[in-house]
């Protein structure tokens, strides 16, 4: 047999038959290590399920995500990807989801949902409006912020903190006031507030999820609010920042002021365990991965819709010091190879009715100790 022959009949034998092609446009940095670790996951499930996935970083900036949507939506009808992951980062999913519709391309929302508001209004539900939005999967993001405003404030109140006129103050550093994620993470931390009753937040203030601008604040929000000794931080790279901050003042993260943090750096897990860190909520970078199972299952007829177009899940676990350790030891590297992504797929396992988005099929050892995820 021909060789060129022989190579073409071995294309088409090793060639999946199923085969997709998928873009995330991550809003953050390639460096950032929440959104590296997001695309690391991504990775891993791609690779399981034989999808072709490019990742383009848009540094933050609005504009660069737009150029990265134009740029697709120029393409060539033949070489343009068969979906794309946003984010609504930017709250501007109603801009992306209208580009990609007028050329064809099927997007779908992953970490950042449409929101609330006139924007989310104007994009409607998916497949209506926008018959190629296809859908959503974002964290319940509100659960991060209860849950560690919850331990914190427990923390707070063992340790006998100071208080004014009766009430611990707390000082509230957020990512920003535009992403959906932000406004909601903030909105769990309030209600904690609320049931709580014995905390005033004494000021709240806007990081842009920057440590270096949570530390500049930090430096004046403790000069100003001397007494507060409770600091919720919308992020773990915040967080950092203003414990970084109180370290430079003399104090002892841990012992005479208490801070929480969301996502799960190397470095926030490692804080947790030693006691610097009170409470840090996370897991969530894992949505991504279970968005690109998801319109695999799509894509060969498993349509998710069965459990939801716009699906919010308790994708949010609050970390002890017992848990980091656990994670630390498999992922401190963000290699999530391990992980066999196929099981989770109702196409690949038909006797699969739901999902289970969960931490457990990244610590299943976790689980058999009974470690609790929640």
């Amino acid at each position: 047999m021909p060789r060129l022959l022989l190579a073409l009949l071995l294309s088409v034998v090793l060639t999946p038959l199923w085969a997709m092609s998928v873009v995330f446009i991550n809003p953050g940095y390639a460096n950032e290590v929440y959104w590296y670790t997001a695309s690391r996951a991504m990775q891993a499930a791609a690779e399981d399920l034989d999808v072709q996935l490019r990742i383009e970083y848009c540094d933050r900036n609005y504009r660069q995500a737009m150029d990265h949507i134009q740029a697709l939506v120029a393409l060539p009808q033949g070489q343009r990807p068969d979906y794309v992951i946003l984010s609504n980062e930017f709250a501007a999913a109603g801009e992306m989801v209208a580009l990609l519709e007028q050329a064809g391309i099927r997007s779908f929302l992953a970490f950042s949902g449409k929101g609330v508001g006139a924007a989310a209004v104007d994009l409607g539900r998916p497949r209506q409006k926008y018959r190629t939005w296809l859908g959503s999967l974002e964290p319940r993001a509100a659960d991060a912020g209860y849950l560690t405003g919850q331990a914190l404030i427990a923390r707070a109140r063992a340790a006998g903190v100071p208080r004014i006129a009766g009430k611990m103050p707390l000082l509230v550093i957020g990512g920003d006031r535009s992403t959906p994620t932000s406004v909601l993470r903030l909105q769990g931390l309030y209600r904690a507030v609320r049931e709580a009753g014995d905390v005033v937040v004494a000021q709240e203030v806007m990081a842009a999820w920057s440590r270096e601008r949570a530390a500049k604040q930090a430096s004046w929000l403790y000069r100003r609010h001397p007494q507060a000794r409770m600091v919720w931080a919308g992020s773990d790279q915040m967080a950092m920042g203003a414990m970084d901050v109180w370290r430079q003042r003399g104090g002892q993260p841990g012992k005479d002021a208490f801070f929480s943090g969301v996502n799960t750096s190397p470095e926030a897990l490692q804080r947790l365990t030693d006691g610097q860190l009170t409470t840090l909520a996370g897991g969530h970078f894992i949505t991504g991965a279970w968005a690109l199972v998801m319109l695999y299952d799509y894509d060969r007829g498993r349509d998710f819709a069965s459990e939801g177009l716009e699906q919010e899940r308790p994708l949010f676990t609050r970390f002890d010091a017992a848990l980091a350790r656990r994670y630390l030891q498999r992922y401190s590297d963000a290699d999530f190879s391990s992980i066999d992504f196929t099981r989770h797929s109702k196409a690949l396992n038909q006797a699969l009715r739901r999902y289970d988005f969960s931490l457990l099929p990244l610590l299943p050892e976790a689980a058999a100790a009974g470690v609790s995820l929640k």
